[in-house]
């Protein structure tokens, strides 16, 4: 089984299972090879998944979280410690473009669709989705506050911040994690894994196989382990903070089993070295 590392009071599988590729890829699975794709991520102990409402254009707003949920709810053995995490804040427009809206009552009415998409009663990690910069960030959080006041979500995180808005986010309420793309095409900043670690803060890492290319170092490092340059990204990932928890996507089972193994792989401080560490510089998306 996995080791676990903590978001908030729930601990989780070292590796998380992403919910985009599933609505969002070129090749979208049908729903049963994505139940099929999920419960093999919990067969092999993965007890995150993350989604968003968001996931999909093509298959509407939920269609992600709906899978999920459907996953975890015919899944028989330990269900109860599947945290599902997602996001809301962000909807697609007739005309294919994506709006933001971080609104507190837009944010309560798509709260209150992503549980009725994920078919519970209280979501176990709501994340906002992205600063919304036509609404002052605190009320966004504000309103997640409220929505945890009322019952209806356990946890709260944060997405695409930098270390000022983590800490305005702070200020406001608890939170248990913060999502940030990192990846080897993409490498986030330094501050934003050090404040997580100071305050207790999960750093869950999307697109974390971003940026992968042949015959780079991540692709010397694992042709020397004779594994894939997908696990050793993992692995490096998992390197860098006790705080990191990478949610690769899959849409086949294969490759989720794969990224599992990343949890085993160990890297040597010379596999470190060659593919280094993550910038001095912070961005916020």
């Amino acid at each position: 089984m996995l080791p676990a590392r903590p978001v908030g009071d729930w601990p989780v599988g070292a590796i998380g299972l992403g919910g985009a590729p599933i609505a969002l890829a070129a090749q979208i699975p049908d729903e049963r090879s994505a139940v099929r794709m999920v419960h093999a991520a919990l067969g092999a102990g993965v007890t995150l998944l993350d989604t968003a409402d968001v996931y999909s254009p093509r298959l509407g707003q939920g269609y992600s979280e709906s899978v999920f949920g459907q996953a975890v709810r015919t899944w028989g053995p330990g269900r109860g410690d599947v945290l599902i995490a997602t996001k809301g804040g962000k909807y697609w427009q007739p005309d294919g473009e994506v709006k933001v809206d971080g609104r507190p009552e837009y944010l309560i009415r798509a709260c209150e669709a992503s549980l009725r998409a994920l078919g519970t009663d209280v979501i176990g990690l709501y994340q906002f989705h992205e600063p919304d910069p036509a609404v002052p960030f605190e009320e966004s959080i504000g309103a997640l506050a409220d929505l945890r006041a009322a019952g209806k979500i356990r946890q709260i995180g944060i997405s695409n911040a930098g270390v000022d808005l983590i800490r305005r986010a702070l200020a406001v309420t608890p939170l248990a994690s913060v999502q940030n793309r990192l990846g080897p095409g993409h490498r986030y900043g330094r501050a934003e894994l050090e404040l997580c670690e100071q305050q207790g803060l999960a750093f869950l890492a999307y697109s974390p196989l971003g940026g992968l290319a042949a015959g780079d170092r991540f692709a010397q490092v694992a042709a020397q382990h004779q594994v894939s340059p997908h696990r050793v990204a993992l692995a490096w990932e998992l390197s860098l903070s006790p705080a990191v928890i990478p949610i690769p996507g899959a849409t086949r089972p294969e490759t989720i089993l794969d990224s599992v193994q990343a949890a085993a792989l160990t890297l040597s401080p010379a596999d470190r070295r060659l593919l280094g560490g993550v910038t001095d510089q912070e961005g916020t998306r």
